[in-house]
């Protein structure tokens, strides 16, 4: 999954049009908190990819162009009942 992940990162990001985001996330505690949260991001139109790792309590987007902003991504997290800490974007 990371393989592809990086893979898919190096080549949109050659071309401009991708970005990525990692945010550390509080609460996850389960493989369903995981998956609720790959659900939830993977439903989005502009979302390429998502990992969430339990072990680092982290979230990985590859997104398209600049959507969903981050107060978007902050906001879902929450909604999905954890909290977002940092957000690091790169594009």
């Amino acid at each position: 999954m990371k393989t592809i992940l990086l893979i898919t990162t190096l080549f949109l990001s050659t071309i401009g049009f991708a970005r990525t985001v990692e945010v550390d996330v509080h609460g996850m505690t389960c493989a369903f908190c995981v998956d609720n949260l790959q659900k939830r991001f993977g439903k989005m139109d502009s979302v390429i990819s998502v990992d969430v790792s339990l072990k680092n309590n982290k979230l990985m987007l590859v997104t398209k162009g600049d959507k969903p902003t981050v107060e978007m991504i902050k906001q879902s997290i929450l909604d999905a009942g954890f909290t977002p800490v940092k957000v690091t974007e790169t594009k």
